[in-house]
């Protein structure tokens, strides 16, 4: 049987940190990765959205998401995978909020079982890596084999080609 593989990835468009500051993006960094992998992957692609959307201000985005990881918030989301038991592969993808992963995150891998299943991670973030999100992951998910996540710093996503071509070769991902 032939292994069928999902992007799931949440991002956020707008203002946004970068090495620069904050500046408007149109498409978020971690959604640029997402694409990346799903088209060298072969893989669905599946945006993981709130119901509440984050504010467009950045630093009240920060709020938000610093109160809701206090709270260990579960933020509903939008949509749901209709078939995610046909999944062996599902690549994570998310930006580094407040030294994990946003809050949505935890309420999209609780959403599911993934007993048996490899989920690699992947993280864009402004110089922060994964943080402890990889330990959060393994915590939700201990059915599940955790591979090695591929973290990519923001600024880079758009050319990070190459980064997750050695990524995938090494997690033997490849198409």
């Amino acid at each position: 049987m032939m292994s069928k593989s999902l992007v799931a990835y949440f991002s956020r468009r707008g203002k946004n940190y970068t090495n620069n500051g904050i500046a408007e993006l149109k498409e978020g960094n971690t959604e640029i990765v997402a694409k990346k992998l799903a088209g060298l992957t072969g893989s669905d692609l599946f945006e993981i959205e709130t119901v509440q959307p984050y504010p467009d201000d950045y630093q009240q985005t920060v709020a938000v998401s610093r109160q809701e990881l206090a709270d260990n918030a579960r933020p509903q989301l939008k949509s749901q995978v209709a078939n995610m038991a046909e999944y062996d592969v599902i690549y994570v993808g998310f930006p580094n909020w407040c030294g994990t992963m946003p809050m949505a995150l935890f309420t999209f891998l609780e959403s599911y079982d993934f007993s048996g299943k490899k989920i690699a991670p992947f993280c864009t973030h402004g110089g922060g890596g994964t943080g402890r999100a990889e330990h959060d992951i393994k915590k939700l998910c201990p059915q599940s084999e955790i591979l090695p996540a591929l973290s990519i710093n923001g600024d880079r996503a758009a050319n990070a080609d190459e980064e997750i071509t050695k990524w995938l070769a090494k997690r033997g991902l490849k198409k």
